[in-house]
C-alpha cells in the first residue's frame, strides 16, 4: 500500500481555520450568540481551537459544546461493535441562538444528519450551520457545507486521515491514502 500523501500541514490547517473563524464571524456578527457544537473526537477539538480564533479576533470567544452522533446514526444495525458512546456537551440554551457543527472530514452526510437529530434533542437553535476542515464529496444526503477549510475530491476508496495535536499523539496534518 502506498504511504499517505500529505495535503495539509500544520500550518495550512491553522490558515484554514482562521478562514473559517473569519467566515463564520461574517455570517454571525455576534459571536457571544454562536455555539460551536464539535462531533467527538477531532470536531470538538477544531470547535475549541475555531472559538480561540474567534475569540482572538473579535475579543470575545463563543460557547463550545460537544454533540455525540453515535445513538443517532442510521448504521448502528450494520455495526458489528456497539459504537464508542461520548458525553454530549452543550450550553444550557440553545433555543434562539445559531449553531454552527464542526468536523473534521464532510463524506457521505450521514454524521451531521446524526448531528442534526443529537442537537434537536437540546433545543431549537435559531439556525443551524456546517463547518469541515475537509470536505471530500460523496454525498448520500442533501446535506452542503456552510464553512470548508479544504475541498478534495477523492475516491470512495481512498481515505482521509486527520490528525490534530490535541487529540491524537501526532502534529497537525491531513493525509490522503490512496488506494
Amino acid at each position: 500500500m502506498p504511504d499517505p500523501v500529505l495535503i495539509l500541514d500544520s500550518d495550512a490547517i491553522r490558515r484554514a481555520l482562521r478562514r473559517i473563524a473569519h467566515e463564520i464571524l461574517e455570517q454571525n456578527p455576534d459571536p457571544t450568540r454562536v455555539i460551536l457544537a464539535g462531533v467527538p473526537s477531532r470536531g470538538a477539538e477544531l470547535a475549541r481551537r475555531l472559538s480561540a480564533l474567534i475569540g482572538e479576533i473579535e475579543g470575545t470567544a463563543p460557547d463550545t459544546g460537544i454533540v455525540d452522533v453515535s445513538m443517532h446514526r442510521d448504521d448502528l444495525a450494520m455495526r458489528s461493535l456497539p459504537p464508542t458512546v461520548h458525553s454530549t456537551v452543550l450550553p444550557l440554551e440553545l433555543t434562539g441562538r445559531p449553531v454552527v457543527l464542526v468536523d473534521d472530514v464532510l463524506y457521505t452526510g450521514r454524521t451531521a444528519r446524526a448531528a442534526l437529530d443529537a442537537i434537536s434533542s437540546f433545543g431549537r437553535p435559531s439556525s443551524i450551520q456546517l463547518a469541515a476542515l475537509v470536505d471530500r464529496g460523496h454525498r448520500e444526503l442533501p446535506i452542503r457545507p456552510d464553512y470548508v477549510g479544504k475541498n478534495l475530491p477523492t475516491s470512495r476508496q481512498e481515505r482521509v486521515m486527520v490528525r490534530l495535536e490535541g487529540v491524537d499523539s501526532e502534529p497537525d496534518s491531513v493525509k490522503l491514502r490512496k488506494a
